[in-house]
């Protein structure tokens, strides 16, 4: 069987459909605009045969697969929203077939290069052909390669009913990007043994274990007043967040200058003016002590600064967005285990290493739906250097039929 085609056509479908969502707004998706490819989805899944296909009130495209033989329920999920981080309006993607193993340029950005110095991953897709954007948008694979490879099998088992696999759900979740793709209704709504996020990297990588995390939202309030007046008077918001920027951890504790197992603090959002000032800061490790440590020192920082300046005020709210999903999956591998074994008949040598990062697995397994993330082939995400082989989400299509077949009871 191949998939390329079918996933190609997919990928450069979704992607062109802007579906960025927003941290700051209150509504559930977030944007309106992701319902642009939510709908598209829902349309999609009744003109391929699945059933009980429903588009809910937050913002969740939930159907079914029907088994055609008996085993556990399994869940398929992947994101439909990008990332806030950088451009996403306006996407155009492209195709390079046959990629010759040289330098890819961007038709909108000439002085943008991807090569396998800046990604060495892709000097392993020689003969691939790859997807990226336009060089002034990302790409957006994230998570809609997840989302092309899940209609795909999708489409591919319902035009074969001959195919014995246990009864699938399938659910296209908003807003993973910023925390908030899994409402307290999915676990219910989904109504599964098990699942699996596509929502990973290269080719192998079956991951049950990710970040801790939790957000911090700092407000400061000086004292505003004409500044020409202001001897004595004035406390620049402006200047207390700088300090409170300045006291974090630069040297050590950044994204920047952490991998493996540590941790960070990482300031993602500085906005207001010299009366008042906004900082967001997203706190992050594998273990709940370092979280906690961690936000305990981001909260001394808030208070140093406060001592300091008693005629300002300054809070500082700490909120749980997710946690390890290890936690949970290391109780019961069953999920784990099915994907690994899955993998290696396929011939591929899986890869489980922790992510940095969460998925809506994450928050998923620790509300009782064990789920953890499976690969897509996606690569430098969140910017516009993002791309994808198509190759590979061809694996990760074979990898969700497989999966599925070797769940079958007896």
């Amino acid at each position: 069987m191949s998939f390329d085609r079918n996933l190609e056509e997919r990928l450069v479908r979704y992607c062109a459909v802007d579906t960025q969502s927003d941290a700051d707004s209150p509504t559930a998706p977030s944007t309106a605009i992701q319902y642009d490819l939510l709908r598209m989805l829902e349309g999609e899944l009744r003109e391929i045969g699945a059933q009980d296909v429903t588009l809910t009130d937050y913002g969740v495209v939930l159907a079914t697969i029907p088994g055609t033989a008996p085993g556990p329920t399994i869940g398929f999920l992947a994101h439909v929203d990008t990332a806030p981080q950088f451009n996403a309006t306006g996407v155009k993607p492209r195709v390079i077939r046959g990629y010759n193993g040289g330098d890819i340029t961007y038709p909108d950005d000439p002085e943008l290069v991807l090569s396998p110095e800046n990604s060495p991953y892709l000097g392993e897709k020689q003969g691939h052909d790859i997807v990226t954007a336009s060089g002034l948008t990302l790409l957006g694979a994230d998570d809609k390669a997840g989302v092309a490879i899940i209609m795909a099998a999708a489409q591919h088992l319902l035009a074969h009913p001959e195919l014995p696999h246990p009864p699938l759900r399938i659910a296209f979740t908003p807003d993973e990007e910023i925390g908030r793709g899994v409402g307290t209704q999915l676990p219910k709504d989904l109504a599964c043994d098990f699942a699996y996020t596509f929502d990973g990297g290269k080719v192998g990588e079956v991951e049950y274990e990710s970040f801790s995390a939790d957000g911090a939202d700092i407000r400061i309030k000086g004292v505003s007043i004409h500044p020409g007046y202001a001897t004595g008077k004035l406390v620049n918001a402006i200047h207390l967040a700088s300090k409170i920027v300045g006291a974090l951890p630069q040297g050590s504790m950044v994204p920047e200058l952490t991998s493996g197992r540590d941790g960070f603090i990482h300031a993602t959002d500085m906005t207001g003016g010299s009366s008042e000032m906004r900082l967001k800061l997203i706190i992050r490790d594998f273990e709940l002590d370092g979280l906690e440590a961690k936000g305990a020192l981001v909260r001394k920082v808030c208070e140093a600064v406060q001592a300091g300046e008693p005629r300002a005020e300054i809070t500082c709210t700490i909120t749980p967005q997710y946690r390890n999903m290890r936690y949970w999956l290391e109780t019961d591998m069953t999920p784990v285990n099915l994907a690994l074994d899955a993998a290696k008949s396929l011939g591929i040598e899986p890869v489980s290493r922790p992510i940095r990062g969460g998925t809506d697995g994450s928050r998923l397994t620790e509300m009782g739906v064990p789920t953890p993330n499976l690969f897509t082939g996606m690569q430098n995400i969140h910017g516009p250097l993002e791309w994808v082989s198509v190759q590979d989400m061809a694996r990760a299509a074979e990898l969700m039929l497989t999966l599925v077949g070797r769940a079958v009871r007896g």
